[in-house]
């Protein structure tokens, strides 16, 4: 059987499409190739036509989630018409991110999951915190120069990632509702105290 041309890059971006929501929805041991494989309607022995192992995928799935969050960023960034930091903030710690990790920030998903992963992998996982750096580092008012720049956008993202595992994680929605409102204020106030 012939494939059209392409075929083969684009059943391999269906896998890892379909394995970053995944490993952001249960977490990257949660999900095992012959269930993924399954998913795309392509068997587990198809899985090794495009990836050498699982950690490749995984690394691969990173990459994609990073650009995915990010790019969903921007466009609410793009959408605020100024005070984009705020935009960016309240869309980070939306009840949306929080109840649909698979399409959401991978560092949220993942974090705890990357310290036990291979050097690879977390190189990939750190461009992707650089690239969400950069773009919280974009919002941030003119008078934030130099290295208070990077230094408070590094913070900025620390919260927000705190914040939404710790909201994903309880078990009272209340709580979590609380916990995300208190996290956007903590991190509009980190910003505004410049």
């Amino acid at each position: 059987m012939r494939y059209e041309k392409g075929h083969k890059e684009q059943t391999r971006q269906k896998i890892v499409e379909a394995a970053s929501q995944r490993f952001r929805a249960d977490g990257i041991d949660g999900v095992g190739v012959v269930s993924l494989m399954g998913e795309v309607g392509l068997t587990q022995g198809g899985f090794y036509n495009h990836f050498g192992s699982k950690e490749d995928l995984v690394r691969e799935s990173v990459i994609a989630g990073a650009g995915c969050a990010i790019k969903r960023l921007t466009a609410k960034v793009a959408a605020s018409r100024g005070e984009g930091y705020r935009a960016l903030i309240n869309g980070y710690l939306s009840v949306e991110h929080r109840d649909q990790p698979e399409t959401g920030c991978v560092a949220a998903a993942l974090s705890a999951e990357m310290a036990r992963r291979p050097v690879e992998t977390k190189t990939a996982f750190t461009d992707g915190y650089a690239e969400m750096v950069e773009l919280i580092a974009s919002t941030l008012p003119a008078a934030v120069r130099g290295k208070r720049r990077r230094s408070l956008a590094m913070a900025v993202f620390a919260s927000l990632v705190g914040s939404m595992s710790l909201a994903r994680a309880v078990a009272d929605d209340d709580l979590s509702d609380e916990i995300l409102a208190l996290g956007r204020s903590a991190a509009l106030e980190l910003v505004e105290a410049g």
